[in-house]
């Protein structure tokens, strides 16, 4: 008898690895919220359970002795205190293990570092108003994100490395002593012109490529090309010294002005060639929005 169960046993077991190995390489869905007030509450967001890192988009004003300016379209009004109310969305989504990371940048505003102290002054403020650190006028109330991303597409690559240097020495304080987590949203042109120096420092953790709005580098049809100037600059991104890389893609035609994927092309042409990486984190998609218009996530989400 023992011998006859035997096999059946073994089977069982290789198929459990061979299930623990596959969900080892699966990837999360990373998604930008906050520019849309059609686009439902955070909260709302995470609870559709689809995503593993929510970016809230954007503080779109600061350094250059600027008073930072957080801009949340439709959603509320930072100017009157009007948005602490999405704090307890962010303890919602980290309560579902979600990490909610606070978006700087843009690509509309007026940011920039004018010096080292500058680059030491920004960070100050971030932890004080957004994560471990304490302050009277925290825009998101007493939440506490999980990190910053950087979407700096101003094409000046001045101090960003230094502000990434700050803002994760700031790790394991606070009351919480939580980790600082770092994440950069550079364009798919390699290296980045904003964002080159910062990302070689190693201190990113996640990195979301932007495969769009660049011809060069982003998936066109097969009578243009196909996947091979995408693969080509995949393999270049996941060369850099970061944690996970992630595609980044527009959740819909109108989306960007070039670069979105036919959900059946990316599930059948894309995915196959980045998940190759062990670097493959999951895509990006710009934003909650259009993803919520076209069901981007629901259609590929098993595949990514």
């Amino acid at each position: 008898m023992a011998s006859k169960r035997f096999p059946a046993v073994l089977l069982l077991t290789v198929m459990s690895l061979a299930g623990l190995a596959a969900g080892a390489f699966a990837g999360g869905i990373a998604i930008y919220w906050g520019q849309n007030g059609n686009e439902g509450t955070l909260a709302q967001t995470c609870a559709t359970g689809n995503y593993k890192f929510v970016n809230v988009a954007f503080l779109y004003t600061f350094g250059k002795g600027q008073t930072p300016l957080l801009n949340l379209a439709g959603h509320c009004d930072p100017a009157s205190n009007g948005c602490t109310f999405v704090g307890a969305d962010v303890k919602s989504c980290q309560s579902l293990g979600i990490k909610v990371f606070l978006s700087i940048g843009g690509g509309v505003g007026s940011y920039g570092l004018s010096s080292c102290a500058d680059a030491r002054l920004v960070p100050r403020y971030l932890w004080d108003n957004y994560l471990g650190g304490t302050s009277t006028s925290r825009p998101l109330g007493d939440a506490v994100l999980d990190g910053v991303d950087f979407d700096i597409e101003s094409g000046n690559s001045a101090h960003w490395d230094s502000l990434a240097r700050y803002l994760k020495a700031y790790s394991r304080r606070g009351r919480e002593r939580k980790p600082v987590y770092l994440a950069a949203a550079p364009q798919c042109p390699f290296p980045d012109a904003s964002l080159g120096e910062a990302l070689k420092t190693g201190l990113f953790d996640y990195v979301w490529v932007q495969f769009y709005n660049n011809p060069p580098c982003q998936y066109t049809t097969e009578t243009d090309g196909g996947v091979s100037n995408l693969a080509s600059a995949w393999e270049q991104w996941t060369r850099i010294p970061a944690g996970q890389v992630f595609l980044g893609l527009p959740a819909a035609p109108e989306a960007a002005g070039s670069g979105f994927v036919e959900t059946s092309d990316l599930v059948s042409k894309v995915l196959p060639v980045v998940k190759k990486s062990s670097k493959y984190g999951g895509i990006m998609l710009w934003s909650r929005f259009y993803d919520l218009e076209t069901g981007y996530t629901d259609k590929v989400k098993p595949s990514v």
